[in-house]
């Protein structure tokens, strides 16, 4: 019956049943130019005691690695084109709270690469090596372990 009815009044219908979710993007940058075990940028943002991924919402009908290199422009400075975004495996990552992170990785050269914050939105960028990390966000350190990075990578191959 659902499919006799027009489509409009069934997309109407499937838009009041269906949880609705916000879908984010976030990178995981390397510096292309460090030795192993390597080194990754974090931001520290607001209240700034913890740090965490480039990340931030996709825009409507945005494509996900557009958003993904839109957000690490805005909040790092780091200018990366989005075809230059390898899409992580798993790539989509769905949090009990009612969000989707599409997740994406990529590499630029530090010492050429200028860190550039608004003070606002985020207080600082840095590259940290990833057998150094500082305090993470408790969202970055479970996304990070899905990766096999960071104190949580041990839980999350159990």
């Amino acid at each position: 019956m659902f499919y006799r009815l027009p489509s409009s009044v069934r997309r109407r219908i499937v838009r009041i049943i269906v949880p609705k979710y916000l879908v984010g993007a976030v990178t995981i940058i390397r510096d292309a130019e460090a030795a192993e075990p390597g080194r990754i940028l974090l931001l520290r943002q607001p209240p700034g005691r913890s740090w965490g991924l480039p990340a931030g919402l996709l825009k409507r009908r945005e494509e996900p690695a557009v958003g993904a290199a839109r957000e690490l422009q805005e909040e790092s400075g780091v200018a990366i084109d989005p075809d230059d975004l390898t899409a992580a495996v798993p790539n989509a990552i769905v949090h009990s709270k009612g969000w989707v992170d599409t997740v994406f990785t990529g590499s630029v050269p530090a010492s050429t690469t200028p860190l550039i914050v608004d003070g606002g939105e985020v207080l600082e960028a840095r590259w940290w090596p990833l057998d150094g990390l500082p305090t993470l966000t408790p969202n970055t350190a479970l996304l990070l372990g899905i990766y096999g990075i960071g104190p949580l990578a041990s839980e999350a191959s159990r």
